[in-house]
C-alpha cells in the first residue's frame, strides 16, 4: 500500500508536506500547452475550418507550417500527448510526472538556446530566461521532495 510522504514536526507528529506554491500553476501550464498543441495539430490536419481563426495571432508561423501539409500536424499531436501526460503525472504528484515535466521544460530551454545561437536574440533570450526560472523552481529541493517516490 502506498502512503503520502510525510513531514515530522518538532513534537514528533507527522503531517503531509505543504504543497509548493507553484505546483498548481505549473500543472495548469502543462494542460494549456497540451490544449494549444492539440489545437495546432487539428487545424493543420484539417485546414480551412473556422478553427483557423486563432492562427491570425501567428500568421507567419501558420504559413510556414501549412506549407508542410498534414505531416506538420503529427509533431504537434506528439507534443500534446507528452504535455497531457506531464499534466496528469504532475497534478497526481507522480515522480514520473515530475521527470517528464522537467524533461519537457529542459528540451524547450535547449530549443531557446538554439534560437539564441542562430540570431533570434529576443525570442531566444526571453525563452531561456523563462525556461531557466521554471527549471530552477521545478528542480528545487522543496518541489523535488513533493514528488518523492512512494
Amino acid at each position: 500500500m502506498q502512503t503520502e510522504p510525510t513531514q515530522k514536526h518538532r513534537d514528533g507528529a507527522e503531517s503531509k508536506p505543504a504543497r509548493p506554491r507553484g505546483f498548481v500553476p505549473i500543472g495548469v501550464f502543462f494542460v494549456f500547452g497540451a490544449t494549444m498543441a492539440a489545437y495546432a495539430a487539428v487545424t493543420l490536419w484539417r485546414p480551412g475550418t473556422f478553427l483557423d481563426a486563432l492562427w491570425t495571432l501567428n500568421k507567419h508561423g501558420h504559413m510556414q507550417l501549412a506549407a508542410l501539409g498534414r505531416i506538420a500536424a503529427m509533431p504537434f499531436a506528439l507534443v500534446s500527448a507528452a504535455l497531457a501526460s506531464a499534466a496528469v503525472g504532475w497534478l497526481r504528484r507522480r515522480y514520473w510526472g515530475w521527470v517528464l515535466g522537467v524533461s519537457i521544460i529542459a528540451i524547450n530551454a535547449l530549443g531557446d538556446l538554439v534560437d539564441l545561437a542562430i540570431g533570434e536574440r529576443w525570442k531566444g533570450a526571453i525563452g531561456v530566461v523563462i525556461a531557466g526560472v521554471l527549471l530552477a523552481y521545478m528542480i528545487s529541493r522543496r518541489v523535488r521532495s513533493y514528488f518523492a517516490p512512494r
